[in-house]
């Protein structure tokens, strides 16, 4: 028998791939205003997402997180600054937070919040 086999007693998540961005600061995409993702990302038939609206916002992050193929996805549709204020608020599997967490470790703590 030829090909890869999972190890015993690991499951999709185990091997899922998962993309992660290379740096922060490339992160521009909308902050805010209502943005249509494009269907390969959220193929559920409504991939509109009011960013002003924050459950709409965390939403719209945790699908491009979960779904992208690409780093060219993360730096077209995430923001930097807005995806570092609502991590702690996202719904991630586990190993996605984990990798994401390795590369930016500032992510891990306590969010940042704007100066008034």
């Amino acid at each position: 028998m030829s090909g890869r086999v999972a190890p015993a007693g690991s499951g999709y998540a185990d091997q899922r791939h998962y993309v992660v961005a290379t740096d922060l600061r490339e992160l521009r995409g909308p902050a805010g205003a209502t943005v249509t993702l494009d269907r390969r990302l959220d193929w559920s038939g409504d991939g509109h997402y009011d960013l002003d609206d924050p459950g709409d916002l965390q939403l719209m992050y945790q699908t491009v997180l979960n779904q992208a193929s690409s780093v060219d996805d993360l730096c077209r549709w995430l923001d930097g600054p807005t995806l570092r204020r609502i991590w702690p608020d996202l719904w991630l599997p586990h190993r996605l937070r984990a990798l994401w967490q390795a590369r930016f470790p500032e992510l891990a703590g306590p969010p940042q919040r704007l100066a008034s």
